[in-house]
């Protein structure tokens, strides 16, 4: 009983805390729906039948689309709690043969949270479609492009929703001030939309508790107005509930009702939030907010906006701000205003959470990802995109200087997105539910065919502004296309031109070069095999490090990876040679760490655990392939054999250390060298010190006490990280549209973006980076 209680409580306080994240956007169109439903031709229908049927469309679309569609169907769509178009995709990517990630291994199969509980069981025999669709390799590059263009749509968003919701919420100044210059307006907006994105440079958290209770206050505020106008103007207006008035509607209105539908689509933006928004929140607590909450409170709002217009038709252009009481005018004002902020922040946040799934799902070129702890938990920050949204979005504000203009543009981007996720959703329902074919197709027919029909609307206004959201996603999709393009193909190659392990044995557990004293990362796409970059590295310069790591950091289609099944290890080769593989694997919402001693620590802890395990069961084979892998982490005794110690700065970090074999091999020219240059290099200054002891511990062979203490000797005389640093060509006999896809817009991209150093954490002190050419 005492468990339910707290169960309860937990709901009602993510329900309380998802009102400033999921559902600030959806309560904002009402500054705008029906002065935009009402812009073209229709404004000629001034009769109570036409308002009624206006609103009687508002409410169907808001509960066929926000009520059911999303919080009733879609959530149940997730993606181990997680929603959004990424999660869309992973799932279909985990039960169908339909990802072109690289590097996929079986073992990811093995991770806890692969297949999602509460799916279909993955024996089931699979639909024809499916087996269509896994056969051809063009219908997986058409869902990834499919998903690309969602995601293309979803930044486009976040460019139209501040301005549009803030410029909406300042208008109403004029209801007061008549003889406030439209101009002014458009500034004030500038001005509200510079401190909006400058904010996100330090942080929102600061003041991230008070959105809840803004939305809270802005939603009860416009269904008391709501009430108030229903009672005042016309009480007859719940009669226009029935679908009916729709039928009137149109048959009064005809062809002008139906291109009027672009602008009553607007009161279901941001309802895209409500299911990317999920990870934050639960199913439940977002269902109980929407449904005795929000629903409630937009339904009285657009109810009473109506039950005024009915009666006050001149009023239209600034319909939601005239049918306030006076003595309500101000407050409700300054709560629309800080109500269109929270609004804009929220998706600004999404957007970023975007863009950093496309990043990790090698789909956006390298961005520099901030995520402190002090934030909102996994809210991250990219300056690129912040910068670029905030230029973009003064941009179209400037341009369009017109609440009903920016309406025309946020519409038609919307309605793209929501038949986007339709699409997904209707193979999720026959690909991994497993339900017949059949039911996926009266789910796409029944939603799919409304949105067409909005589509078709907003059609009509392309040449008003709509065209604008069609050319950023274009151009943004192609961004991130061109980017997985090249990725892919670079992948490949390096597939190909991979050095043999015969090649590696033959050069003996020396591999032929002199072993100086350190640990080697060499960072690699490849999961298996030896990469052309170390074997030109070692042929250039025939010097290397005593113990080689080859690490690589993957992307699994699922949310999270646990610590505990992070990391995989195995071994390249004989033992003599010192050389293991360990590949990272983060889900696609992960943050990687920051500190590099944790991931350097990391490291040497988890190949000194393999080396443990693999002694304890049997040993490894020294043949000439590479070894089994093992997740290191999920054993009991991982870490328990190391004694951790650390220090600030330059301080000592303890009374103890260890023999200094590591670095009395080096000269004390090159060690005062490096001491100089630690002290003057302020990032290293201010790094943590972390030192591995290994403890006096009982081992049945002592070859493994000497292996580990040969790695920790290693660890301690220092750690490089070694990468490759690309020049990818086009070949010379690739046809002209290879030629300019390569050598032009994907060089622009790969010389404008962040280095690999940058989103894999490596320290600039310790970066080796090896060049490489390219022909693809």
């Amino acid at each position: 009983m005492a468990e339910c209680k707290n169960q309860r409580k937990h709901v009602l306080l993510l329900a309380y805390q998802s009102f400033g994240i999921v559902f600030s956007d959806l309560s904002i169109p009402p500054l705008y729906v029906y002065k935009c439903t009402f812009s073209g031709r229709l404004r000629h229908y001034q009769n109570e039948d036409t308002v009624f049927g206006a609103f009687s469309l508002v409410f169907w679309t808001l509960t066929l689309f926000s009520l059911f569609k999303y919080v009733g169907f879609m959530l149940c769509a997730n993606d181990n709690g997680e929603g959004g178009i990424f999660a869309l995709y992973s799932v279909i990517c985990r039960h169908a043969k339909f990802c072109l990630l690289p590097n996929q291994q079986a073992a990811d199969e093995e991770i806890s949270t692969y297949h999602s509980v509460g799916y279909s069981n993955r024996n089931v025999v699979s639909s024809r479609f499916k087996k269509f669709v896994e056969g051809h390799k063009k219908m997986k590059t058409a869902l990834l492009v499919l998903v690309l263009f969602g995601a293309a749509v979803f930044i486009t968003i976040a460019i139209f929703t501040p301005a549009i919701s803030i410029l909406s919420s300042v208008e109403g100044l004029q209801v007061r001030a008549k003889n406030l210059h439209h101009g002014m307006l458009v500034i004030i907006a500038l001005f509200l939309l510079i401190g909006l994105f400058v904010l996100q440079h330090y942080g929102m958290h600061r003041v991230a508790f008070i959105f809840a209770p803004i939305v809270i206050l802005w939603l009860l505020s416009i269904a008391f107005v709501g009430i108030y106008n229903i009672i005042k103007w016309n009480p007859r207006v719940y009669q226009a509930l029935s679908p009916y008035y729709i039928y009137k509607f149109f048959g009064e209105t005809g062809k002008d009702g139906w291109i009027s539908l672009g602008g009553i689509l607007l009161c279901i933006t941001g309802t895209e939030v409500i299911f990317a928004g999920l990870g934050h929140f639960t199913a439940s607590s977002i269902r109980v907010a929407f449904s005795f909450v929000v629903y409630p409170c937009l339904v009285l709002q657009y109810m009473g906006q109506a039950a005024f217009l009915s009666q006050n038709f001149s009023s239209v252009s600034t319909s939601f701000h005239s049918s306030i009481p006076d003595s309500l005018f101000w407050p409700v004002t300054v709560m629309a205003t800080l109500a269109a902020i929270v609004a804009s922040q929220a998706v600004v946040s999404a957007t970023f959470s975007i863009a950093k799934q496309c990043h990790a799902l090698g789909c956006f070129p390298r961005i520099k990802i901030v995520h402190k702890s002090k934030w909102v938990h996994r809210q991250t920050y990219v300056p690129e995109i912040n910068w670029a949204l905030m230029i973009l979005c003064l941009a179209v504000t400037v341009g369009s200087q017109d609440t009903i203009h920016l309406g025309n543009a946020y519409g038609i981007a919307c309605i793209t997105g929501i038949f986007v996720t339709t699409c997904l959703t209707s193979m999720i329902i026959d690909f991994v539910w497993h339900k017949n074919l059949l039911v996926a197709l009266l789910y796409f027919s029944f939603f799919g065919i409304i949105e067409i029909i909005f589509v078709s609307s907003s059609c009509m206004r392309i040449p008003k502004g709509g065209w604008v959201p069609l050319v950023l996603s274009a151009v943004f999709m192609s961004v991130m296309y061109v980017w997985h393009y090249g990725s892919r193909k670079k992948y490949l190659y390096d597939l190909h031109n991979k050095a043999s392990m015969k090649w590696i044995l033959t050069l003996g557990s020396d591999l032929g070069i002199v072993r100086i004293p350190g640990i080697g990362l060499v960072y690699t796409e490849l999961a298996s095999g030896v990469p052309a970059m170390f074997s030109q590295f070692i042929t250039d310069l025939p010097t290397f490090y005593q113990v080689v790591v080859f690490i690589c950091v993957k992307t699994v289609p699922i949310p999270y990876v646990s610590q505990k099944e992070r990391y995989l290890i195995g071994r390249i080769g004989p033992k003599p040679y010192k050389m293991y593989r360990c590949i990272v694997r983060y889900g696609y919402k992960d943050v990687h760490e920051n500190d590099d001693y944790d991931f350097e620590n990391a490291i040497v802890m988890s190949v000194a655990e393999f080396i443990q395990l693999e002694a304890e069961g049997g040993g490894t084979l020294d043949g000439s392939v590479d070894g089994r892998l093992a997740v290191v982490r999920s054993s009991e005794n991982f870490g328990k054999r190391f004694m951790m110690s650390e220090s600030d700065g330059n301080k000592e970090s303890s009374s103890w250390s260890y023999p200094a074999s590591g670095s009395s091999s080096r000269s004390a020219a090159l060690q005062k060298l490096k001491s100089m240059y630690e002290l003057e290099s302020p990032e290293f200054c201010n790094r943590r010190r972390i030192q591995l002891k290994l403890l006096d511990t009982t081992y049945k062979d002592s070859r493994v006490k000497e292996e580990i203490l040969e790695l920790l000797e290693a660890k301690d005389a220092g750690v490089a990280y070694v990468i490759g640093h690309s020049h990818i060509k086009a070949k010379w006999n690739a046809t002209f549209w290879k030629r300019l896809l390569i050598n032009v817009f994907l060089s622009f991209l790969r010389k404008n973006c962040r280095s690999p150093s940058v989103g894999l954490n490596i320290p600039h002190i310790s970066l080796i980076e090896v060049g490489m050419n390219y022909y693809l």
